[in-house]
């Protein structure tokens, strides 16, 4: 692996790992905020992180951003809506309507979406080490996190849920369209701003029906988190990620989602790690070591 797909093996597994306890942690602010709401908290937030470390930094290919035309601020935007504002949407509001086990069990497809998607806008390769890279991850997070949800309990929730894979693979493809052009710091900072106009609308018109409680420090901690942390830092992570390595290889690295999440669980609220875990991790390992490891000759 030369050095490139390696700083982007780290930058993806980090974007993933930060993820992990995000379905924990917007499950507990839903009880208070409404999902739409919340969502435009979390852009405002993170977009005013990223925003202040774009100016702070000047980046180098500022002047290029500078000249940027029509049809790049239409990509922007498409990035914006499909994957800040649809996919991230329909993860809140199927979180809210199912639970955050099955959240995070129907989420884990996003790469298997990913991998098709990638083939036919980027034209890239769909190999047999592909396919079998992706199976080995899929079947190693659904022994991690077990078949024992309830799927069928939440069909409405499931069905939105699925919504929310499809279309973050497709923003996970755009971004490596539009990482030709910008920097991952441009494309994210400004497609959260996209996600923040497409937002406003449904957010005005979903506080005519809910109100916000925010008289916690637990509750104002869980929105930062999610603004700054899952938002700010794992959106510009994993667009940095999705730029230096081939799409449908790091695709695999959302595996590591599920597993940092049980192991989160086990470390900070003591929940139990059963057999199943390692062996789920370990065939999420070797799924992902499958494509990384020969990536020079067959990616």
């Amino acid at each position: 692996m030369n050095k490139q797909n390696l700083l982007g093996a780290i930058c993806l597994s980090l974007a993933a790992s930060l993820w992990g306890g995000m379905y924990v942690v917007s499950k507990y602010v839903l009880d208070f905020i409404p999902p739409l709401t919340l969502v435009w908290l979390r852009y405002v937030i993170g977009f005013a992180f990223l925003f202040a470390i774009l100016k702070a930094f000047r980046i180098k290919n500022k002047d290029r951003c500078s000249a940027i035309k029509k049809r790049d601020w239409l990509l922007i935007a498409w990035i914006g809506f499909i994957g800040y504002f649809a996919s991230i949407s329909f993860q809140f509001i199927g979180t809210k309507l199912s639970d955050a086990h099955t959240g995070s069990l129907i989420t884990s497809a996003t790469p298997a979406f990913i991998v098709v998607f990638a083939k036919f806008v980027l034209k890239e390769k769909l190999t047999v080490r592909k396919i079998i890279s992706v199976l080995l991850a899929s079947s190693g997070v659904v022994i991690v996190i077990g078949w024992d949800s309830h799927i069928g309990d939440y069909l409405l929730g499931s069905i939105i849920l699925v919504g929310a894979a499809i279309t973050w693979a497709l923003l996970s493809v755009y971004v490596k369209v539009a990482s030709k052009r910008f920097s991952s710091l441009f494309i994210t900072t400004y497609a959260i701003l996209f996600a923040i106009v497409f937002t406003t609308p449904v957010m005005i018109w979903e506080l005519h029906s809910y109100e916000i409680y925010y008289q916690s420090i637990l509750i104002i901690s869980g929105v930062l988190y999610l603004g700054i942390v899952s938002t700010a830092g794992a959106f510009f992570l994993w667009n940095k990620g999705m730029e230096l390595m081939d799409a449908g290889i790091g695709s695999l690295f959302f595996f590591f989602q599920p597993v940092v999440g049980s192991f989160l669980g086990w470390l900070l609220l003591k929940e139990k790690l059963n057999v199943n875990f390692f062996i789920g991790g370990i065939l999420v390992l070797a799924g992902v070591t499958i494509v990384t490891v020969k990536n020079r000759k067959t990616a």
